[in-house]
């Protein structure tokens, strides 16, 4: 799998909102495959541009619900908010976790950096100024990777859904060639969301002291409760980890730049030890920023993932609870016929839908709930491995760079 390009956008371009990234590498997807998939999806390209990002989304598949066989469209942050929103609100799914929607890109911290840069640079040396110039746009690459990654998982998660893969406008999204022109909520959408919300958090209060007859999904529910407040708090504290490794990294920066200059006004002696303290101070400053680029990408992006799947596992627990309800409702309501006699044959039939609605959302469900806890144990495995890897990798150059400084400060002496 590739990412598109390779040009780095220019301080000034970054500054006046138009860069344009491009980025083509080869990465692994975080979800296995076994054999060749009926419908494969991946992100080959993405554009970044002030206020958008346009992502190529590339299509192979075997599927004959598809005119194409191969095909690539050009697809923004919109578009994916819309296909995840179709499949929330299509009550079909309701017995499915629906993947979390990936968040909207941001690059405005990055943005930010270089235009408080590029005002200061009288005030740096030409080197101070190109090392901080440098961070601020590994910092930019690294949002911009998860950024794409993000939307390439999201798809990844529905193309190899053997449900969610089979819907409609995912084939749209995939397929059609144009824009899809998707439309932005306006205000009074947004309100209607907010208050729907509200009534959603308050249903949930009511539903939640219902005591489920299924024993493994009561016991899906006690645990996923805890499970995401335990994951809440793992994700604000890793976040925490990685802005410290960040710091650091930019104290190691400026620490590095006085011991260039103090270099250029001592004596001959001291000038070598502070160039070589510079340097380590330098190396090191590009191994903390790259360990904290590693925590962010293989730690917090997984706790923050999960945070939001598990929110999703338990917006489909309530989904569950609430037809249960609604059936120990249609049973009541069908007592209540019964005994006065009147509209028996209506209310058996909605008590025999409300049945179906509950016995189909409980059987998915409960599939759901176990492939979800296969994904998670397999991907929090494979992410911190990973991220051991890395850390000994780092560990291991911090140590060489350390050892090579002693060995050029003995040879001053």
């Amino acid at each position: 799998m590739r990412h598109g390009g390779s040009v780095l956008p220019s301080p000034r371009l970054l500054l006046r909102g138009h860069g344009d990234e491009r980025r083509r590498e080869g990465r692994s997807v975080s979800i296995d495959l076994q054999g060749e998939p009926a419908l494969r999806v991946s992100i080959t390209d993405a554009v970044s541009e002030r206020d958008r990002v346009l992502f190529t989304v590339c299509t192979k598949t075997i599927l004959p619900a598809f005119k194409n066989s191969k095909v690539c469209v050009s697809r923004q942050h919109e578009d994916f908010v819309w296909l995840h929103d179709s499949y929330v609100e299509n009550g079909t799914y309701a017995g499915f976790i629906i993947p979390p929607a990936p968040l909207r890109p941001d690059f405005s911290a990055s943005r930010d950096k270089l235009h408080r840069l590029g005002q200061s640079e009288g005030t740096m040396t030409k080197e101070e100024f190109s090392r901080m110039k440098q961070e601020v746009e590994a910092e930019y690459l690294v949002v911009f990777k998860k950024t794409v990654a993000m939307h390439e998982g999201f798809l990844v998660r529905l193309a190899t859904h053997p449900v969610l893969s089979q819907d409609s406008n995912l084939q749209v999204f995939l397929e059609y060639t144009h824009e899809l022109n998707v439309r932005g909520k306006n205000k009074k959408e947004m309100l209607g969301g907010f208050f729907r919300n509200v009534v959603k958090s308050a249903d949930e209060l009511v539903v939640s002291g219902v005591e489920d007859i299924d024993e493994f999904m009561e016991h899906e529910k006690v645990f996923l409760v805890d499970y995401h407040l335990r994951i809440k708090d793992a994700t604000t504290k890793a976040d925490k980890m990685t802005k410290a490794h960040k710091n650091i990294a930019e104290d190691y920066l400026h620490i590095s730049a006085s011991f260039t200059s103090l270099a250029t006004q001592d004596s001959r002696n001291l000038s070598k030890l502070y160039l070589c303290i510079a340097d380590v101070l330098e190396k090191t400053r590009k191994l903390e920023g790259r360990a904290a680029s590693d925590q962010d990408l293989k730690l917090s992006d997984l706790f923050r993932y999960y945070m939001k799947d598990s929110q999703a596992a338990k917006d489909l627990l309530y989904r569950r609870t609430r037809a249960l309800v609604d059936y120990e409702n249609a049973n009541k309501a069908l007592d209540r016929a019964r005994t006065r006699n009147k509209d028996v044959a209506a209310t058996e039939s909605q008590q025999q839908t409300s049945l179906q609605r509950f016995e189909k959302l409980s059987s998915t469900g409960k599939q759901e709930l176990k492939d979800f806890r296969c994904r998670r144990v397999l991907a929090f495995r494979k992410g911190l491995v990973e991220l051991t890897e890395l850390q000994l990798k780092h560990c291991k150059a911090n140590l060489q760079v350390l050892q090579i400084c002693l060995g050029q400060i003995q040879d001053a002496n």
